[in-house]
């Protein structure tokens, strides 16, 4: 893998602990406040409805309160955007780019690992892709502040608008695994986010998102290709492994043998020196989901592997 040429700084984010959250006001804003002093650059929140039997958070109710409570740049990684209808969406997402210009990145996804949590929001799992497609089309023209009309298979738009019209634009963000996904990311989105991938394969993913855009006319994206992963951190490789496992697998509900290969645990050393040849393949913003003692160990370790990755550039 060649040595990127791009001057772009490394960029490293923290999704807080869901404890935090659940903590009440007091608590998610003593986190905020120890996350921004760290050093991390960013924090993102993920999205579910109803997850594998209820389990859930609201991606931009979440987003919204970081980018009040910081003046960090906070990111969805990722919104379910085809559980939605894009309008309201856009409206939610020119609101938060109101309290926070320029610091807000809206990351998409189509979800799909819990198939019911897609029917339970009245959506046929198998248009996912088709829904996003329109939706990406529809909230790109509302955000630009263009007057929309749009006739499609699931959404139907009639000049309608969404003011006023953001002064910084905002980025949006793919994420996804699959051939369609990043023929999304090309044509509709402003780049890619890596989930459970290798080096190697992080740098021809981007070589194909960005085939499809110049394909699609798109010469000039301001592209932000980036990485999320599951880090587990401990005193030794084995503590790391069993509290990252346990947290994976409470989520997921799949044994943490199918994700290990794509997640690193350790010591802050020993995660940064698996992301190193991300970072070494071009990867400029890391997105960290880390599973560590508490959430204060956790945004020590995330803050420590990011000076390390960052010293090792």
């Amino acid at each position: 893998m060649a040595t990127p040429t791009s001057v772009t700084p490394l960029t490293v984010g923290i999704r807080p602990p869901h404890e935090l959250f659940e903590g009440g006001a007091a608590a998610l804003r003593a986190g905020i406040a120890r996350i921004e002093a760290s050093g991390i650059d960013r924090v993102c929140v993920g999205d579910h409805v109803s997850f594998h039997g209820g389990r859930g958070f609201d991606g931009l109710v979440q987003a919204t309160a970081l980018a009040a409570l910081s003046d960090l740049e906070v990111q969805t990684a990722v919104y379910l955007l085809p559980l939605r209808h894009p309008v309201p969406v856009a409206r939610q997402v020119n609101s938060l780019s109101q309290i926070a210009p320029g610091r807000f990145v809206f990351g998409v996804g189509v979800g799909g690992e819990d198939p019911a949590e897609v029917a339970l929001c009245g959506v046929d799992p198998t248009t996912r892709g088709r829904r996003m497609d329109e939706s990406l089309t529809i909230i790109r023209a509302l955000l630009a502040g263009d007057t929309v009309s749009f006739s499609g298979q699931f959404f139907e738009v009639h000049e309608g608008r969404v003011l006023p019209t953001p002064p910084i634009a905002i980025p949006i963000v793919v994420g996804g695994r699959s051939p369609a996904a990043l023929r999304r990311a090309g044509r509709l989105g402003d780049g890619w986010l890596a989930l459970w991938t290798t080096p190697q394969r992080f740098v021809d993913a981007v070589a194909e998102v960005e085939a499809h855009a110049a394909a699609a006319g798109r010469s000039d994206v301001a592209w932000r290709h980036g990485l999320q992963v599951w880090c587990g951190f401990g005193d030794d490789k084995a503590a790391a492994r069993r509290a990252l496992a346990s947290a994976m697998e409470s989520l997921y509900k799949v044994p943490f043998e199918k994700f290990e290969r794509y997640s690193p645990f350790g010591t802050p050393a020993d995660v940064a020196a698996e992301l190193a040849p991300f970072v070494a393949a071009g990867c400029r913003d890391i997105n960290i989901i880390a599973a560590a003692a508490s959430s204060d160990a956790a945004t020590e370790a995330v803050a420590e592997t990011r000076r390390l990755l960052i010293s090792g550039q």
